[in-house]
C-alpha cells in the first residue's frame, strides 16, 4: 500500500518520536503567536481558550498525515481545507494565501531544526525530503507560489519572517495563556526550548537571549533517554492532561527502527 511518506524516509524518523514533535510544538507556538494572521485563530475562540491543546492538535494532525496511507492522507488534507472554508464563510472573509504558506513553512523549519537539536545534522538530501513532503501538502491544499526546492524555500522563509511577523496584543495574550495553562515551571521550560529552535527574527521580536537553560541540560536528558528513562522524565515535565496524548506520539517508532 502506498503511503504519503515512504516508510524509510527521514520525515518518518523526525515525526515518529514524541521528543522531536514536542520541540516542533515549542517552536511553532512561539512563531504562531507572532504571525500577523493569528487573529483568524482568535476568531473561533479555540486558540485563546486552549492554546496548548489547539497547537498540539495542529502538530499531531501533521504527524497523522506523515504516517497515513496515500488516500487517507489526501482525505485528511482535504478536511483541513473544509474546516478552513467553514471558518472563512462564518467570518465572511478569506484567510490570506500567505498565512497558509506560513504554517507550512513553520512545519518545514521546525522539523529540521528540532531534529538537528535532538539528534544530528541533516544532509541536503534529507532536507529536500522534508521540504518535498510539506510541498505536496501545500499543493494538495491548492496553495499558490510555493518554492520549488529547499534552498528556494529557505530564501522565501526568510522573507516571510521579515514580512509576516509582528509582536502584538495577540502575542502577549497567547504567552499569557501559555503560562496560565502550563504553570510557571513548565512555561519557563517551554520558553527555554523555544530559544533552541526559533529563527533569529523570532528571538528578536520576543526579546529572547541566545543562552538556553534547556540547551545546558539537553546532554543529560539524552543520556537518560539512552538509559531508557526519557519517558519518565518527559512525563514529569508535561501537564497531566496532555501526558497520554504526547506519549502516544511515540507509537510510530516501529516504522523507523
Amino acid at each position: 500500500m502506498d503511503h504519503f511518506v515512504e516508510e524509510h524516509s527521514i520525515v518518518r524518523k523526525i515525526w515518529g518520536k514524541g521528543d522531536t514533535i514536542l520541540f516542533i510544538f515549542a517552536g511553532a507556538s512561539a512563531e504562531f503567536a507572532l504571525n500577523k494572521a493569528v487573529d483568524w485563530l482568535y476568531f473561533t475562540g479555540k486558540l485563546p481558550a486552549d492554546p496548548v491543546g489547539r497547537l498540539f492538535s495542529t502538530v499531531s494532525y501533521a504527524q497523522q498525515i506523515v504516517f497515513l496511507p496515500m488516500n487517507d492522507a489526501l482525505k485528511a488534507i482535504d478536511r483541513i481545507n473544509s474546516i478552513h472554508a467553514a471558518v472563512e464563510e462564518s467570518r465572511q472573509a478569506r484567510i490570506p494565501d500567505w498565512a497558509y504558506r506560513d504554517v507550512l513553512y513553520m512545519l518545514i523549519h521546525y522539523s529540521t531544526a528540532s531534529f538537528e537539536v535532538l539528534e544530528r545534522k541533516l544532509s541536503p538530501q534529507e532536507k529536500e525530503e522534508v521540504f518535498d513532503v510539506f510541498y505536496r501538502v501545500g499543493k494538495r491544499m491548492n496553495l499558490k507560489d510555493l518554492p520549488a526546492g529547499f534552498e528556494e524555500w529557505r530564501i522565501d522563509y526568510a522573507r516571510h519572517l521579515e514580512n509576516d511577523l509582528a509582536k502584538s496584543d495577540f502575542t502577549l495574550d497567547l504567552f499569557k495563556q501559555y503560562k496560565k495553562q502550563l504553570g510557571s515551571f513548565r512555561y519557563t521550560l517551554l520558553v527555554e526550548t523555544q530559544k533552541l529552535v526559533v529563527p533569529a527574527k523570532v528571538k528578536a521580536l520576543l526579546g529572547f537571549g541566545n543562552i538556553s537553560f534547556t540547551g545546558m541540560i539537553l546532554p543529560l536528558y539524552k543520556l537518560l533517554r539512552m538509559a531508557g528513562l526519557g519517558l519518565i522524565v518527559r512525563s514529569l515535565l508535561l501537564p497531566p492532561a496532555y501526558r497520554a496524548k504526547i506519549n502516544a506520539l511515540d507509537k510510530q517508532d516501529h516504522f523507523i527502527e
